[in-house]
């Protein structure tokens, strides 16, 4: 029997079986008692004696420091930044994540961000609670230039969605060899393109992240990239926090150097900056992956990962 710490937040809010996955498998399990994202001090008390972690976006780095229990990282999600993985492969600590089970769900987000942009939904909701009925006009996403950047996964897909939409440009930038991908985007009838960065920005009627979060990606979108923007052009990060530089997009935002933003992640979580001062930007609480069946899949590939660990299985999903 191993101990698991459970960081996570939330967990088993919809189905119960990733818990009872745990429990069948005879494991001590303590769960997160704030009900909140925990800072890096309070992942590495609370989990200091642990054997395993199921964890969320928490940075782990003081535990893994710290820890001579811990065996195995089980993440709900993609995102590694908040792995040190290189700490982890010298003190023989196993990390696994769930890459596939989040997918449809940040896409799906993405494209209602989109539709909530152009046609000012937020906007008009909130007028009209004030007493305003002002009819805003907005644009149609299928008249609508789409820049993505990063072809991954979370991109392919929100491409996929696009064309069948009847999107009318897709602009890509990636760094890697996306030209198969490109081309099956193609076939599917769509106008693909891929492009520079540069291009991209100055191009794009709405502009939407989905990189990993490195070295080479933080402040991926400051402000030499905002001014190449259209002044009418929106964008959307759903990657992570610190890939755009929130200083800079609150600069262009209140200038009205752009026409507007909707961004799901932040640099620091819960987000109480300066951003939520203003109007023409929507937030949402890092919640790409916040759909029922796509949360409870990500929860059970991680605990089924973590049972698979101490059972001497290999792991269905394994990073190191």
């Amino acid at each position: 029997m191993a101990k698991i710490f459970v960081s996570t937040f939330p967990f088993c809010r919809f189905d119960q079986e990733p818990l009872r996955i745990l429990k069948e498998a005879g494991h001590e399990i303590f769960i997160n008692p704030k009900s909140r994202k925990l800072s890096p001090t309070e992942v590495a008390e609370l989990a200091s004696d642990c054997n395993g972690i199921v964890a969320g976006t928490e940075d782990l780095l003081p535990l893994v420091e710290t820890s001579e229990a811990l065996r195995i990282i089980a993440r709900v999600g993609v995102g590694l930044d908040s792995v040190p993985l290189e700490l982890c492969k010298s003190k023989g600590i196993k990390v696994a994540y769930t890459p596939d089970a989040v997918t449809p769900a940040v896409a799906e987000l993405v494209f209602g961000l989109m539709l909530d942009l152009l046609r000012k939904i937020t906007p008009a909701d909130k007028e009209l609670r004030s007493g305003g009925w002002s009819r805003p006009y907005g644009k149609r996403l299928a008249n609508s230039t789409v820049g993505i950047v990063g072809l991954g996964r979370i991109g392919f897909t929100l491409a996929k969605m696009l064309i069948g939409f009847g999107v009318r440009f897709i602009l890509i930038h990636d760094i890697s060899d996306v030209s198969e991908k490109i081309r099956d985007l193609r076939k599917s009838g769509g106008s693909v393109s891929e492009v520079s960065k540069q291009e991209l920005l100055s191009e794009s009627d709405l502009i939407t992240l989905h990189v990993p979060k490195d070295p080479s990606t933080v402040g991926l979108i400051s402000s030499p990239e905002f001014e190449r923007m259209k002044s009418s052009s929106y964008l959307i990060n759903t990657a992570r926090g610190g890939i755009v530089d929130e200083k800079a997009l609150y600069s262009v935002l209140k200038e009205g150097r752009i026409a507007g933003a909707a961004i799901d992640v932040f640099e620091e979580e819960p987000y109480r900056g300066p951003l939520a001062t203003l109007d023409n930007v929507l937030l949402t609480q890092h919640m790409g992956s916040c759909s029922e069946d796509c949360r409870a899949d990500m929860e059970r590939e991680a605990c089924e990962d973590i049972v698979r660990f101490f059972s001497g299985q290999a792991l269905r999903s394994p990073v190191s």
